[in-house]
């Protein structure tokens, strides 16, 4: 399957259920990699926009780059307000945008959908002068129950399930290839805090999950809820993430 068809008829359930990002993480960018206001940010694989808003709010220009019809035009509805937003039809390969026009490059949730190399080159082409690369994810902690428990029912009824985030992990062979081994790693813990109806949003989101009308559907969705129950107080329950980032320059 085309990897930019895999979101189709997700964007909802994706603005609902998944995190925002650590304000530590995106502090410590402005604070210590380069990240100005006058910055111009070419945000590559950007969905419907979950990290493209942080920059947004801090008054940068931001080219949003998204393949998927519907996350794109989600994104258009949730950012069009923002001055700053630049919505483009594109992909990490061919981006579209003119050589030597961004200041950095970013990339939230989706280099694992990426081929390095090729992004690698795009990158290396829209660039000016020694601007950075940075490759954000919220990690889930595989250590805790909840997330122990999810990733068992996923692993069972999903079949392109291949980990959480792709199977990226830390110092991933994939981003050590990309950056040549050279980068910095920065990590803040970030635990979302989420309703039923968040967290069924969040479980349907995944590029693998289960839709309605699937086999089994009705079984996976209630063994998801049964989750929910098992570790929510008061209707709400935390599932541990970590906000990362991988720095560097290509």
């Amino acid at each position: 399957m085309d990897n930019t068809v895999r979101f189709d008829g997700r964007a909802d359930e994706y603005t609902k259920g998944r995190p925002n990002y650590s304000s530590e993480l995106i502090d410590t960018l402005y604070r210590e990699y380069g990240l100005s206001e006058k910055s111009v940010v070419a945000d590559i694989g950007s969905g419907t926009g979950k990290f493209a808003v942080h920059l947004l709010e801090r008054n940068n220009r931001v080219y949003c780059v998204e393949p998927n019809d519907d996350m794109r035009k989600t994104a258009e509805r949730e950012l069009g307000c923002y001055p700053g937003f630049v919505s483009v039809k594109g992909d990490a390969e061919n981006t579209g945008l003119e050589s030597r026009s961004v200041d950095l490059v970013t990339s939230a949730q989706a280099f694992h959908w990426f081929d390095g190399d090729k992004f690698r080159k795009e990158c290396s082409r829209i660039i000016r002068g020694s601007g950075k690369v940075i490759l954000i994810w919220n990690v889930r902690d595989t250590h805790s129950q909840i997330n122990q428990d999810l990733y068992e029912i996923y692993n069972r009824y999903c079949d392109r399930f291949a980990g959480f985030s792709g199977g990226i992990v830390k110092d991933d062979p994939r981003i050590v290839r990309f950056f040549g081994g050279r980068y910095d790693y920065i990590s803040f813990p970030h635990p979302l805090y989420t309703d039923r109806e968040q967290f069924l949003s969040g479980c349907l989101s995944g590029s693998y999950s289960l839709r309605k009308g699937d086999r089994r559907y009705d079984d996976y969705l209630n063994e998801l809820t049964a989750v929910f129950d098992r570790y929510s107080e008061n209707g709400t329950a935390m599932i541990p993430y970590d906000s990362t980032a991988y720095i560097g320059t290509v």
